[in-house]
């Protein structure tokens, strides 16, 4: 009877595309990978609510600019939509010298997914108990301080710029190839802190291997409600890696609000809910008109960051 009901609604009924067509989740990046697996999550129980069959390809390559220049250049017919991280039209709009799209002018906003909260996480010896001792400790030894990071550009490298831009202390960044061995050269003590993934670090964090200062988002996550947020020390300070659903310009709006209903119907579910926070992260949902606030004000955000830091993609 659910199920029935579900189809029979305005904004989930059958799409005017038809059924015998795919509709095409383009994630640009490769298989395997937190946005990966989310997408993928996501793709049959979206398609059983918009009663679409939904696939998940995976397009990896210049930084998330091929797979966004692909949804981009697609026709706006709301089958071909982007699996959107901060890369393609928040963060490498200022990173990068061009892009073979234009970040604002070729994408409609749909839903918002998620955030995953990064955990500020120092090796045991640094005498910090707290964000600000880290930032008191930083200011008194400029430069002698070191960060690792997942890469450059990665969110976990433009969460220690905005601690530094926004505490405005001098610290070293370290890159590595991942969030692995980011994580494993922190708690060997080669470099003194981190912010990343809280799925990998808080393990460590319990075990007494790393000690967790605080989190990314705004306020403290219902994930982990005992660690306070960064924010709460620095004010302002916002660096959870966001996600969220795109399609191509000129997609009719009412194509957009029955994606953006059937999305949100998954997101809405408690047993999806979930399954997302046992990943250590945390569904959102809401409006494409929500949606479209978000990455606008990310982005300048993010362009004031990356400006002070001088950042440019390798």
């Amino acid at each position: 009877m659910q199920r029935r009901l579900l189809l029979a609604s305005p904004a989930l009924a059958a799409p005017s595309w038809g059924q015998s067509r795919s509709i095409r989740l383009i994630v640009p990046f490769a298989a395997g990978g937190s946005a990966d697996q989310t997408a993928r999550m996501m793709a049959e129980p979206v398609g059983l609510a918009l009663g679409q069959t939904m696939v998940v390809e995976n397009r990896p390559g210049g930084g998330a600019t091929l797979g966004a220049q692909m949804v981009a250049r697609a026709a706006p017919d709301g089958l071909t939509l982007l699996y959107g991280t901060p890369g393609p039209q928040i963060i490498n709009p200022h990173l990068m010298r061009s892009l073979p799209y234009d970040p604002v002018a070729d994408f409609a906003p749909v839903v918002s997914v998620k955030r995953a909260p990064n955990l500020l996480c120092v090796h045991p010896a640094v005498p910090a108990a707290n964000v600000a001792e880290l930032i008191a400790l930083a200011r008194a030894r400029p430069g002698a301080l070191a960060f690792a990071s997942s890469g450059v550009g990665a969110s976990s490298h433009l969460a220690g710029e905005m601690l530094k831009y926004l505490a405005g202390v001098d610290m070293l960044h370290v890159p590595y190839r991942g969030s692995g061995p980011g994580t494993t050269e922190l708690i060997a003590g080669n470099v003194q802190m981190s912010i990343d993934t809280l799925s990998i670090t808080l393990p460590h964090a319990r075990e007494g291997r790393l000690r967790a200062l605080g989190v990314s988002t705004p306020t403290r996550s219902p994930l982990v409600p005992a660690i306070p947020a960064i924010a709460e020390t620095l004010p302002g300070f916002d660096a959870s890696p966001f996600n969220y659903i795109a399609a191509p310009a000129g997609t009719p709006a009412a194509t957009i609000a029955r994606l953006n209903a059937g999305f949100n119907q998954v997101l809405g579910d408690p047993a999806f809910r979930a399954r997302m926070a046992a990943l250590g992260e945390e569904p959102i949902g809401g409006t494409a008109e929500e949606l479209a606030v978000t990455i606008a004000a990310e982005s300048t955000r993010w362009r004031d960051v990356i400006r002070a830091a001088n950042i440019r993609a390798e």
